[in-house]
Formats: structure tokens, sequence, C-alpha cells
């Protein structure tokens, strides 16, 4: 008789073996290259996370990058830049194909380096000698030199905020050639050396002269440089510039007034410490600036990040203010499509999830947690489709009165203090076997290290995970049913391999619902998540 713990009948389907175990040590599926890649880049910022240091996160990035084609590289590379507003990991890539293919490189580099500090991001990149060289390269070179000289004088005065490098470390590296005696004079005052301060932009001048006037309040400035109270004007240079300077409260609702939504958002606590709400007129301009539906698309925000301001701004802000950062959630989050039929979601509650998002980097380490993350995309999805079941989990299922009119923030909240546990990712699909449930869409909100439904001693070679078990039972009920797995940690593995009615994707971007929605639709091909990023970034034929 054949032995059945080797050869076990199952219903329904062929169920795929586990053919790997995850971090935690339980069965799981090993993603394919190029999904892992894509994996790692979208949740991954090359901070330590709960199973994985920075450096492991680093050797398998740079390994995968040698599997994958080039092309691949550089379409992921602009992806996880323009849909993700990744990071680090765009400009990993970007190094890399600088090495691998450097006609590619001159295509993907506009997407990816879109501002100073990406340039500054990559010149790092390059300088640490982890792509393999410590110099640009002849293609970098060329593309930094073809940066500078396509910006104005005042956008490249502006973009040299930041150190390690700085814009004038990256000056003098590359040696950009001036096309007029004004920007010859702008290299050389940034990177210290003799110039000419009459061919300067005027907005560099006004800069000198305002930190002149706030080191000697006896220096004679011009009427352009006062305000109509005789007061010396602030200039409308990144904030930065200005922090070192013994500012007053007038300079600083001057500052606040003249900040975009992004600094606007990040400096709540230090408007407040340094008196810009006492002017109910600056308290009203802030809170319509945060809750301004254009500029909060224009900021590329994260929904995360204004959880993130909501968590860390102080008890004593202004009520208007803090509940602006609500609206303003609501306007970042209203374009989480309404899905067809019954939604299911479940949000991960375990021990692991309770790590920060972004990783952990000394000095750096965001505040918001994967729960509270998974929380929130919970909470979004019931907002906008109120009929949604929320079935929140670790080594039990968890329960929380949720109200899908209360705002947001407030049911992300219920969501994210529910406790912690062990992981079993199969138990939310027992829960809607046992309980006979029907629904056509169900979302994993997790980091997928399943380890208490592991069986043993039973190989992890020869037998399903859990989870597939499960979703193949809730699949004879609901044989029109798709499963989605978003992972919000980079461990290269998943709980349910990819077929036609499951998908794995990573990240915490709405780009996330975007691709969700298309796959509910079944308008993505096999592939589902690398195909969605190979077709969102065309490469013009080199």
């Amino acid at each position: 008789m054949a032995n059945k713990t080797l050869f076990q009948t199952f219903r329904g389907r062929w169920l795929k073996p586990a053919d790997t175990l995850n971090e935690a040590g339980g069965r799981a599926y090993q993603l394919e290259p190029k999904q892992e890649l894509a994996q790692y880049v979208m949740t991954g910022c090359l901070n330590g996370t709960f199973y994985a240091d920075a450096g492991s996160q680093l050797a398998r990035v740079l390994e995968l990058a040698q599997q994958v084609e080039a092309p691949f590289l550089a379409q992921l590379a602009g992806y996880a830049r323009r849909e993700g507003f990744m990071k680090d990991m765009p400009a990993l890539l970007l190094a890399i194909l600088s090495r691998k293919d450097p006609a590619l490189f001159k295509l993907a580099a506009p997407q990816v380096i879109d501002n100073a500090k990406m340039l500054r991001t990559f010149v790092q990149v390059m300088r640490s000698g982890t792509v393999g060289r410590k110099s640009l390269g002849s293609a970098p070179k060329r593309f930094i030199q073809d940066w500078l000289a396509g910006r104005s004088g005042e956008a490249v005065f502006r973009a040299s905020v930041g150190n390690d490098p700085s814009l004038a470390d990256i000056i003098k590296m590359v040696h950009p050639v001036p096309e007029s005696e004004q920007r010859e004079a702008l290299y050389a005052y940034l990177i210290g050396k003799p110039h000419d301060a009459a061919l300067l932009p005027d907005l560099v001048n006004r800069f000198e002269a305002f930190k002149a006037a706030m080191a000697d309040p006896a220096t004679v400035l011009s009427q352009s440089s006062l305000t109509s109270e005789g007061i010396p004007q602030v200039p409308e240079v990144p904030f930065q510039m200005l922090t070192a300077l013994p500012l007053g409260s007038r300079q600083w609702k001057e500052i606040a007034a003249h900040a975009g939504w992004t600094m606007t958002r990040m400096n709540l606590n230090t408007f407040l410490r340094h008196g810009v709400f006492e002017d109910g007129r600056m308290t009203r301009l802030i809170a319509d600036r945060l809750a301004d539906a254009g500029q909060i698309r224009k900021s590329r925000v994260f929904p995360y990040q204004l959880l993130s301001a909501f968590i860390s701004a102080r008890d004593d802000l202004p009520p208007e203010v803090r509940e602006a950062l609500q609206d303003a959630m609501e306007i970042a989050t209203g374009n989480v499509p309404q899905f067809s039929g019954q939604v299911v979601v479940c949000p991960d509650s375990s021990g692991s999830m309770q790590s920060p998002v972004t990783g952990y980097r000394r000095g750096a380490t965001s505040k918001v947690t994967c729960v509270q993350v998974a929380a929130l995309v919970a909470s979004v999805i019931l907002r906008q489709n109120r009929g949604a079941r929320i079935l929140p989990f670790h080594d039990r299922i968890l329960k929380a009165d949720l109200n899908p009119r209360d705002s947001v923030m407030t049911n992300a909240r219920i969501l994210s203090n529910l406790g912690c546990g062990g992981t079993n990712c199969s138990l939310p699909l027992k829960w809607l076997n046992r309980h006979r449930v029907r629904a056509d869409l169900v979302i994993y909100v997790s980091d997928n290290e399943s380890w208490i439904d592991t069986r043993r001693p039973s190989r992890w070679g020869t037998s399903p995970t859990e989870v597939l078990r499960e979703w193949e039972t809730f699949k004879q009920r609901n044989p029109k049913a798709r499963l989605v797995c978003i992972d919000l940690q980079p461990y290269g593995s998943t709980q349910a391999p990819e077929r036609e009615d499951i998908l794995n994707i990573g990240g915490f971007s709405d780009q996330v619902f975007k691709v969700i929605e298309a796959f509910s639709k079944g308008s993505l091909e096999a592939g589902h998540w690398v195909r969605q990023i190979e077709n969102s970034v065309s490469l013009e034929a080199r």
C-alpha cells in the first residue's frame, strides 16, 4: 500500500507542494526571481527588519539583479520610483544598470532621478563600491552634467541642501562645463571658490544678505530685502538652510507661510514650538494647506506617512490642524476602488508585524509599524467598500468593532491596537470555511511569515501550505473567488503560489490598490504583478 504521508489525496485541483521554508521556519513558496526582486524593491528600504538585516537584503538584491534581464531592471527602477515612491532601491537598481547596460541606464535615469535627493542617493550608492566600482563611470557622469545644465541657477541652488554627498561634492566629481559666466559663478560659489557675487542668482544674494542680518542686526539691507515692518525678509529657500540661524517667531511664521505641503506635514510640531500657531490666521492657512486635494496628490504622499504625522502630532496642536490631517487621509485614499462582490480583508497582527514598516535604521527608524499599515489598508478598503468584512488575526481570529462611516484614522487605530501573537496565515480562511462564508475577493495584508500552521513532522517539500489547502476548500464554494496577498516586508517567499486566481504583490503605496482592482476584474495576464510592472514603464528602442 502506498505511503499516505507522501501520497495524500486532496479534494479539488492538484496543490503545488511547498518548496522552501520562510524566515520563521514555516512552509512556503519561493518567488520567481523577477517577482522576488520586485517584492524586495517595493517593500525594502535597505534597513533591518524583524527577520533579516540590511546586509542580507542588499546581498539578495544584488544576486537577483544578476538573474534578471537588464530591461526588467530598468522598468522596475522606474516603476518603484514613479509608482511606489521608493528611494534607496530605485537608486541601487539604477547603479547596477549603469554597469550592466549603459544604454538602458540613459533611458531609465530620468525616470528615477527626479530630484536632488535622488541624485545624491544615486551618487552615494555608486561611491560606496556596492555595485563593483567607486567611480561614477562615463554614462552617469554625462547624465549628471546634463541634469545640472538643464536646471535654472535658482533650482540648482535650492538643490544644494543635504550632505553625504553634498551637491558641491557632486560638482567636484563630475566637473560640469559652465555654459555662461553666471553658471560659472554659481558653481564656484557652491564649491567654495572665489566668484563674482554680482553674477549669482538674485535668490543666492538675498540668502547671503539674510544670513548676514541674522548674524549682525546692524547690517544694512536693501529695501527689497525688508518686510513692510522693516525686518529682514526670509528668502524662499529650503528651510533646512535656515534652521541654524537665530530665527524668531516672525521668521518662523514666514517660513511656514511659504512652506510646501510635505515640509508642512513633517514640521507641525516644529511650528508649534516656535509659536506659529499662536496666530489664528497661520493656523487656518496651514490647516487649509494640509487638506488641499491638489497639493496632496502632487506631493505623492504615502497614506502611512499621514498616519505617521497624525500619530506624532502633539496633543496641543490646534484641533483644526489635527482634523486637517484626517481630511488629508480621506483625500489621499479617496482613489481606492470599490471592488465588485463581497470583499474580505485579513490584516495580520502578529509579533513580527510590530516592526517598523521601513525597517530599523539608527536615528531614522519610522514610528509606523507593519501592523499599523495593515490596519490602514483594511480601514481604507472598508471606507470605500462598506460591506467588506474585516478579519484581523495572529494565532487566533480577533474581534474588531468597526464602523465603515468612521474616519480611516479611527478604524486604523482600533485595528492596530488589537494585540499580537504568533503567525497563522491560514486561520482566516479556516474561519471563512468553517462558517461557510461566500466572498469574491480575499485580501491578506501580512509579512507572510506563517509558522504555526506548518504541520510537523511533515516535510515542507511534500505538502502544500495550509493557506493554499484552505484556499482550495474555499474555492469549492466560491469558484470565481480571487486571493490577493499584500506583502509588507522583503523576505522572498509567500504562502500561496502565483496562479490565475492568486496575486502576490509587495509594497504600501496606492499603486497596490490599482493592481488589485485590475486583478479582481480579471484584466491582468499570467504573471500578474510582474506583467503590470513591465507594461507600466515603456523603454524606447535603443
